[in-house]
């Protein structure tokens, strides 16, 4: 396979993946496989395992063996060579996803990133929105890289009736009570 071929291949499936990626965060970890999924929709401890891992952290090895299946049989197997350009681009959308997810929105990673783009905003903002919500029902904006405007995803949650809405955390912590 040409490099211009295989790079063509590439691109095209890290852009696929955004697609499959909303399928699967919408219909399979918002039904079937909330029972992992739900770990991430939770609050996270401050010490222990539970503050470095959750459940929901399986769907990146179970959605990590295909890629590494497609690079092993077009690399070593003799397989298509198209099909080590599929999992480098599911690979790739891996590590876009746990940069974008993990790293800059949930802080997993710590660093010193500040979202100053317009479109880095929006996805981190609609991101935050869809975890506005506690519950398998109710939620906002699946999508990791293409996502809806924030104040589309305010203006749903407000005539869902914010069912499954968290409380804010300074009224857990009592930040802003007053004295």
């Amino acid at each position: 396979m040409s490099w211009p071929a295989g790079i063509l291949l590439f691109l095209a499936t890290v852009a696929f993946m955004e697609g499959f990626a909303y399928v699967m965060h919408r219909w399979v970890m918002h039904g079937p496989g909330w029972f992992l999924h739900e770990s991430h929709h939770r609050e996270r401890p401050e010490k222990g395992v539970g503050a470095r891992f959750e459940w929901n952290d399986l769907y990146g090895v179970i959605f990590a063996i295909p890629s590494i299946v497609l690079l092993l049989g077009g690399v070593q197997l003799g397989w298509w060579p198209g099909f080590a350009w599929i999992g480098a681009g599911i690979a790739a959308y891996g590590a876009i996803y746990f940069g974008f997810h993990d790293v800059i929105v949930h802080e997993r990673v710590r660093t010193r990133y500040l979202p100053k783009s317009r479109y880095m905003k929006r996805i981190v903002q609609a991101h935050r929105l869809h975890h506005a919500v506690g519950t398998k029902e109710g939620t906002v904006s699946f999508g990791f890289l293409v996502a809806p405007r924030p104040d589309a995803l305010k203006a749903e949650l407000k005539r869902r009736g914010r069912a499954g809405m968290r409380e804010p955390r300074a009224a857990k912590t009592g930040a802003f009570a007053e004295d």
